[in-house]
């Protein structure tokens, strides 16, 4: 399988129901780690407060300790058998863990996970969030071990009845998935027309990338005459960068990025430094891309896709 997108399953709105405000902020800058220590010490005390319970198996999710969120949300469905939320959040946490297990292990979990987001989409008729989980696992599972695209339509049908915006993206995503380019893009099309937010843009312009990167960069410059959100200078920098496309326009907008970087633009600001030595490097500036690159790693040290950025640039002639 490829990466399922689970992790909507943590839906922030919860954060407004958060136990105290330090909680909230934690969860705003993932601070993920100081949430579980201030809950578990909290549910000592209050052990049968169930919104710190959900809140404490969220921040194990976060952390990807799988294994702990799983036996709270576990805990929690049998407790409350008919919360719809809880049987997703069960799924989702169970979906994920089974990214980063043995196939094997993972062929082994798919009927659970199946049985609690079928469980909560029954529960709840208007749970979106379910339904994109169903969708994606529907169409990602291979056929021999229970994928079926006409399920993943019909969940994307349902989605289209509770919200056109995600019912057409659901499309967009199972076409794109299908290798049906012309289809995808209509779906996507739609879905800036009826919704016009962030995510619809970023969507059809994450398509475009793969398909016509000019077109891409069209579409995110067009997304920021309606939009004013620093994550399209991001996005359109990246392109710029991975293409080799409009490099003027890339370095603009990620330096601007870097300039108006706060945690809710989503992507760190070191992928803007390595983008923009990446631009760097496209222009045979070695001295400024080295500077750049070396920006990226020392606010990310161990991620090797910079160390091997750094390497290529190294063997650039002075």
């Amino acid at each position: 399988m490829k990466t399922i997108c689970f992790f909507l399953f943590i839906p922030l709105v919860l954060l407004g129901q958060s136990v105290s405000e330090n909680t909230a902020q934690w969860f705003k800058e993932k601070k993920y780690a100081e949430a579980a220590v201030y809950l578990q010490s909290h549910l000592l005390k209050k052990p049968q407060d169930t919104t710190a319970t959900e809140l404490l198996a969220d921040a194990y999710a976060y952390q990807k300790k799988w294994d702990e969120a799983i036996k709270i949300y576990k805990e929690l469905t049998q407790q409350y058998p008919n919360v719809a939320q809880y049987w997703y959040k069960y799924g989702g946490a169970m979906g994920l863990k089974a990214l980063e297990v043995s196939k094997i292990r993972a062929f082994f979990m798919i009927n659970d996970i199946k049985e609690a987001l079928h469980k909560a989409a029954t529960l709840d008729a208007k749970h979106i969030e379910v339904r994109w989980a169903l969708v994606e696992l529907y169409i990602q599972l291979p056929g021999l071990i229970g994928g079926s695209r006409s399920k993943a339509l019909k969940f994307a049908d349902e989605l289209e009845q509770l919200s056109k915006v995600d019912g057409y993206l659901a499309k967009g995503y199972i076409y794109e998935y299908d290798d049906k380019p012309k289809e995808a893009e209509s779906y996507y099309k739609k879905a800036v027309a009826v919704g016009g937010s962030l995510t619809c843009y970023s969507k059809l312009a994450s398509f475009y990338e793969k398909e016509n990167p000019t077109q891409a960069i069209k579409t995110i410059e067009k997304a920021s005459e309606k939009l004013n959100r620093n994550a399209l200078n991001y996005q359109l920098g990246k392109v710029s960068a991975t293409y080799n496309l409009e490099l003027n326009k890339g370095e603009k907008c990620l330096n601007k990025y870097i300039a108006n970087y706060s945690i809710e633009d989503g992507v760190p600001v070191e992928w803007a430094y390595y983008n923009l030595a990446k631009i760097y490097r496209h222009r045979n500036n070695k001295k400024q891309a080295l500077l750049l690159i070396n920006k990226a790693i020392s606010l990310n040290p161990e991620l090797e896709k910079f160390k091997t950025e750094k390497n290529v640039i190294l063997k650039m002639e002075d």
